[in-house]
């Protein structure tokens, strides 16, 4: 039986806020298997990003276990998960997070500079080749559309061979016609890479094209629907 990629184990997150003390997930259990692709549906505040922040070490479990490629995230320190994140996840965000003083071709290659790849540059350039933004490498984001700016952050994303793509509601912020232009491109990549591919979004089209739909309801898996989001 093939091992799990991504095991969480009553996984829980709490935050301190003005009010107090805010519980956000609830005793999650997961499993994500090798290649597999996972769609998160719910409503909005029903912990979807939440969830995908805590699978990247973005965001610390506050009880529970999580591990990712055999590594156990919830015993790592901050700098520690920016390393296996670095080596191992890649993530695209619903609002691109490029760097506004970086042309897309410095956006895609200085996390792989970061990373210690000294192909940097010429990987980054066949990446945004492969999303067809060949033309546009020595543009900044503000001389580019936002359809073309979320192509940058999939470039980016994928670009370092990442084991694990976390994606949260990529399509957010475009329209239709390029937002399936992104959901066709995010899963072509991952197709071409072989990456595992977690995915929030609200769009049923785009968690219909995964092979596994799971829906979150006020930080809790809601097993009852699960079938039904996926139709």
């Amino acid at each position: 039986m093939t091992q799990p990629i991504l095991t969480l184990q009553d996984a829980s997150l709490s935050l301190d806020g003005n009010a107090g003390r805010v519980d956000i997930l609830h005793g999650i259990s997961l499993e994500v298997s090798k290649g597999e692709t996972l769609g998160m549906i719910g409503p909005s505040g029903s912990g979807k990003s939440s969830l995908l922040m805590l699978i990247g070490g973005l965001e610390q479990a506050t009880g529970g276990k999580i591990t990712a490629l055999g590594k156990t995230l919830t015993d790592m320190s901050e700098d520690q998960l920016a390393t296996f994140r670095r080596a191992h996840m890649g993530v695209v965000f619903q609002n691109f997070h490029l760097i506004p003083t970086m042309t897309a071709l410095e956006n895609v290659a200085t996390p792989l500079e970061l990373a210690g790849h000294r192909d940097a540059f010429d990987r980054a350039e066949a990446e945004l080749e492969a999303v067809g933004l060949a033309h546009r490498t020595h543009h900044y984001p503000t001389q580019m559309s936002g359809g073309e700016q979320q192509r940058v952050a999939l470039a980016r994303a994928i670009a370092p061979r990442p084991d694990i793509l976390l994606a949260d509601e990529p399509t957010g912020n475009l329209d239709g016609t390029n937002g399936n232009a992104i959901m066709d491109l995010l899963f072509d990549l991952r197709d071409r890479h072989g990456a595992t591919l977690v995915l929030v979004t609200h769009s049923r089209a785009l968690a219909a094209r995964c092979d596994r739909v799971i829906r979150l309801r006020d930080g809790r898996i809601d097993e009852s629907a699960a079938q039904e989001a996926a139709e």
